[in-house]
């Protein structure tokens, strides 16, 4: 269970977080950025969602403090300004993501989740399954047939299944995990990377990727 910072100075706002989150996640709550600070260096805290306007230290300020100092938390921001030039800030000082008030609860829970999935295949450096290493700084992938580099797009996606055998991924999640929300590539961008895959592994006895009709893709083990 992933433990969650919610920083918010709006009552109602914190509520509806906690109440969206706290199924599957342990949720703590801060009314200002300083408190937050104080329940961040008491706590391992997976993932914070942040408001922007607050008392004493803002998001901005906030994140800005927690990047300065090596923090590599993902940072939900949420704020009830719609302008390019605020996300453009946003983003510049380290969040990950941002949401705009009034927010859909399930697009929030869908929002932390991914961000939480990026967060752990993000701290792992190698995997090694079934026979398979992949070391994701040199993007290499070295199987019982040799090593092969990958383009990095076609690394992480392979990464992402293997990280999750037998799991099924959409693919508006892996556009949105791999490629990223506001990149303007289509959903036909994964076929063409799951294709690559599978041709440059096509003797593999390891793994193979399928399509599930409807749904999306999977690794599946063969061994």
């Amino acid at each position: 269970m992933a433990k969650i910072l919610v920083v918010d100075d709006d009552k109602n706002t914190r509520k509806l977080i906690e109440v969206s989150l706290n199924k599957h996640h342990d949720v703590l709550l801060a009314t200002t950025g300083k408190q937050a600070l104080t329940i961040f260096e008491e706590n391992v805290i997976d993932l914070l969602v942040v408001d922007v306007m607050m008392p004493e230290i803002n998001g901005y300020e906030l994140t800005k403090l927690l990047r300065e100092t090596n923090h590599s938390n993902p940072i939900l921001m949420l704020t009830a300004k719609h302008s390019i030039a605020d996300k453009q800030k946003g983003f510049s000082l380290g969040i990950d993501d941002f949401l705009t008030k009034p927010f859909d609860p399930i697009e929030l829970q869908l929002r932390v989740d991914a961000l939480l999935r990026r967060s752990l295949i993000s701290s792992k450096h190698i995997l090694d399954i079934n026979g398979i290493t992949l070391n994701k700084k040199s993007l290499e992938v070295t199987t019982s047939d040799g090593s092969i580099m990958l383009p990095k797009k076609e690394f992480d996606l392979l990464f992402k299944f293997l990280s999750y055998p037998n799991i099924i991924f959409t693919k508006y999640q892996l556009m949105d995990e791999i490629w990223g929300v506001s990149n303007d590539s289509d959903d036909h961008t994964v076929n063409v990377h799951v294709n690559k895959l599978r041709n440059k592994f096509s003797s593999c006895d390891a793994f193979e990727i399928m399509t599930v009709r409807g749904l999306g893709f999977k690794a599946v083990l063969k061994k």
